[in-house]
């Protein structure tokens, strides 16, 4: 089945602006998702009609508070597949789940982290700041010459020292899906816990955190049709009991004592003080939302519309691609260098002659970059919403633009 695009559209007003009487063409959804009607309706309802807090008071409002928190906490662990939905924690976005973890799980010195090469950087510095109070040692992974996990050079890195691995799924740089699975296979055979970074995948593609087989799993609701300022942390429930809350306060505690306290159960401890409660529940919206488009065909209509980006752009001297020239193995990522041309100068153009929008820059893998002394790169990201012509636009404007000042 494929999805019907131009019913979609009609959900997203950010769509149907207009800019110098020009509509808009927006291939930035691997850093900021657009936002359906029933999302911000669901969130409008709260705050005109219901306004209350969570689990502290009696009254309809606060009741109907619960009750709609906890619906959008089952809808997500819908999406996820999670076995029970006290096992998410709400949290502000992705860095924030993976700090969470950084700042709560009992390392040691000398323990280990190992993560890729091409880590956002969320998901990098966390493990700088451990190793430097802690003492616990990071090591990377290098991708192969392809840009593709490397299983030899991960084995190599594995030791029963290993207390951690954690990777993106899907990278925001290349739109490179690691094979997680075989990952917690093999750190699991260590002793070590399996965290990965789903921002970039739980949007695109369905995800079982139970048939995946990994211990934590963190993503931000914003790249996923929800609003911005909410994410979630999903970890097992043994792992999740292991943890010390770091952030403490109202909500995460049954009873207090001037000398001692009693935590609360899952998921309380860890979402401390009044909530983004609007959010969580535009949050379980956008979930239902894309649980209904189906993730594989969201899959399927992303890899259709690179295809086209890729086999209008891919044969032009001096363009080259970060990541495998396949686009299957991209997802809806197209991110690229281009020789003699500076990206934010091509990004600034896209937008203000033409409306397209695209990301510039280092994308938040500064490291990477820095390795490969790489400057600055243009990355165009589709989603449900985006169409064929519009990404026939996109690579014909870009052609006629590196043709022009080059």
């Amino acid at each position: 089945m494929t999805l019907d695009v131009a019913l979609i559209r009609k959900l997203f007003p950010a769509l149907h602006v207009k800019i110098n009487r020009k509509p808009v063409v927006y291939l930035d959804n691997a850093c900021m998702s657009l936002k359906p009607i029933p999302v911000v309706e669901a969130m409008n309802d709260y705050y005109y009609s219901y306004s209350g807090c969570h689990g502290r008071t009696t009254y309809y409002f606060g009741r109907r508070t619960t009750e709609e928190y906890d619906r959008a906490r089952e809808r997500l662990a819908r999406l996820i597949n999670a076995p029970q939905s006290k096992e998410l924690i709400f949290v502000k976005n992705t860095s924030e789940g993976l700090n969470l973890i950084s700042n709560s799980l009992p390392f040691s010195e000398g323990d280990i982290v190992v993560t890729t090469n091409v880590e956002h950087n969320s998901n990098l510095l966390p493990w700088q700041v451990l190793k430097r109070r802690r003492g616990v040692r990071h090591v990377i992974v290098e991708l192969d010459e392809d840009m593709m996990f490397d299983h030899a050079a991960f084995l190599e890195a594995m030791s029963d020292d290993v207390k951690l691995v954690s990777v993106a799924h899907t990278s925001n740089l290349t739109g490179v899906t690691v094979p997680v699975t075989e990952i917690a296979e093999i750190a699991h055979k260590h002793g070590a816990l399996v965290m990965v970074d789903g921002a970039q995948s739980v949007a695109h593609s369905r995800i079982d955190v139970q048939e995946l087989g990994i211990d934590i799993l963190v993503f931000s609701v914003h790249k996923m049709m929800g609003p911005t300022g909410v994410g979630v942390l999903w970890a097992k429930e043994e792992v999740l009991n292991k943890l010390e809350p770091f952030i403490v306060g109202g909500e995460t505690v049954l009873n207090t004592f001037y000398d001692s306290y009693v935590l609360a159960g899952l998921p309380d401890r860890f979402e401390a003080g009044l909530q983004n409660y609007a959010g969580a529940i535009g949050a379980g919206v956008a979930a239902e939302f894309l649980m209904e488009l189906g993730p594989e065909e969201v899959h399927e209509h992303e890899v259709a519309l690179n295809r086209i980006m890729t086999d209008m752009l891919i044969g032009i001297d001096g363009l080259s691609i970060i990541g495998p020239d396949n686009p299957e193995l991209r997802g809806g990522i197209l991110n690229m260098s281009i020789d003699g041309m500076k990206a934010l100068e091509v990004a600034r153009i896209l937008d203000q002659a033409h409306n397209i929008m695209v990301r510039a820059g280092y994308l938040c893998v500064h490291s990477w970059y820095n390795a490969n002394d790489l400057a600055h790169s243009i990355r165009a990201s589709v989603y449900v919403y985006n169409t064929p012509a519009e990404c026939e636009l996109f690579a014909k404007v870009l052609t006629q633009l590196i043709k022009h000042y080059r």
